[in-house]
C-alpha cells in the first residue's frame, strides 16, 4: 500500500523523531511510504487565526502537493482534522471541491489509519510501565477518534493503561486560545496533568503533540516526571 506522510510544520520543526518513527511503523506494516519534500503548512494555524484569505493559497498548495491517488497520513489529528472538515468551507463552489472531496477520502490520522484501514494494531511494540491516554479534541471530536488509539496501546508488550477522570475535556492548549486566554489555559492544563498524575502513570500518550507540548510545560514547571509521549513514539518503542 502507497502512502504519502503528511508532516505538520510544529512535528517537523520540534518533534522530528515522531515523524521518523511514524514511517518506521507504517513500513513495518507493509506500506510504502514517500514524503513529498515541497510539502508545507495545511493552512490551520491562519484559518484558525480568522485570516482566511492568507489560508487559501496554503491550502491550495497543500491539495497540490498531495495530488494522486495515494493515502496520506499524518501524525496530527488537529491537521488531519482541519484538512478534512473545513477545506469544504474555503471551497465550496470553486473548481477545487471535487479535488478536496477526493482528498477527504484518502487522508487520515496514523491511529486510524493503523487500525480502520490497514486493520493492524500490533506491530511487536513494547514499553513498560504505566500509562494514561489523552484525548486531543481534534481527535475526538473533528475526527471521531477514540477506540482505536486505545486498542493499538493495549497491544504494547509491558503497557498498563489506566482511564484519567475527565478524560474527554479539553487540555487547554486550543492554539492561539493558549496564546489570547493564558490563564484559562494553564488552568485547564493543571487540571488534566493532575488528572493524570493521579492515575500513577509514568507516561501520558496522544495522537497530538501540539496537545503534549502545551501539558509537557506544565510538567516542566511542576518538576513532575511524567513523560509525554505520542502513540506513534509508543508503537515504535521496543524493535
Amino acid at each position: 500500500m502507497n502512502v504519502q506522510i503528511f508532516i505538520p510544520c510544529f512535528v517537523d520543526q520540534l518533534y522530528p523523531d515522531t515523524g521518523f518513527n511514524m514511517v518506521k511503523v507504517l513500513e513495518k506494516a507493509g506500506c510504502t511510504v514517500s514524503y513529498n519534500g515541497n510539502q508545507t503548512c495545511c493552512g490551520q494555524a491562519a484559518f484558525n487565526a480568522g485570516y482566511w484569505d492568507d489560508a487559501k493559497p496554503v491550502c491550495q498548495k497543500f491539495l497540490k502537493d498531495f495530488s494522486g491517488s495515494d493515502y496520506i497520513v499524518g501524525p496530527s489529528a488537529s491537521c488531519v482534522g482541519f484538512v478534512r472538515n473545513y477545506y469544504n468551507t474555503l471551497f465550496d463552489n470553486s473548481s477545487l471541491h471535487h479535488q478536496v472531496q477526493d482528498m477527504n477520502k484518502r487522508i487520515f490520522e496514523f491511529s486510524e489509519f493503523m487500525t480502520d484501514v490497514l486493520g493492524v494494531d500490533d506491530v511487536g511494540a513494547t514499553l513498560e510501565g504505566k500509562a494514561t491516554y489523552h484525548d486531543s479534541c481534534a481527535a475526538l471530536r473533528e475526527c471521531k477518534i477514540k477506540e482505536g488509539p486505545r486498542r493499538l496501546l493495549a497491544k504494547v508488550k509491558g503497557l498498563q493503561l489506566t482511564e484519567m477522570n475527565d478524560v474527554e475535556t479539553c487540555c487547554g492548549f486550543g492554539g492561539t486560545f493558549a496564546v489570547k486566554f493564558d490563564a484559562i489555559s494553564v488552568g485547564m492544563g493543571e487540571q488534566k496533568v493532575e488528572n493524570a498524575m493521579a492515575t500513577g502513570a509514568e507516561y501520558l500518550i496522544s495522537t497530538d503533540l501540539s496537545c503534549l507540548m502545551h501539558l509537557q510545560g506544565y510538567i516542566k514547571t511542576k518538576g513532575y516526571a511524567l513523560k509525554t509521549l505520542h502513540l506513534a513514539d509508543v508503537m515504535a518503542s521496543g524493535w
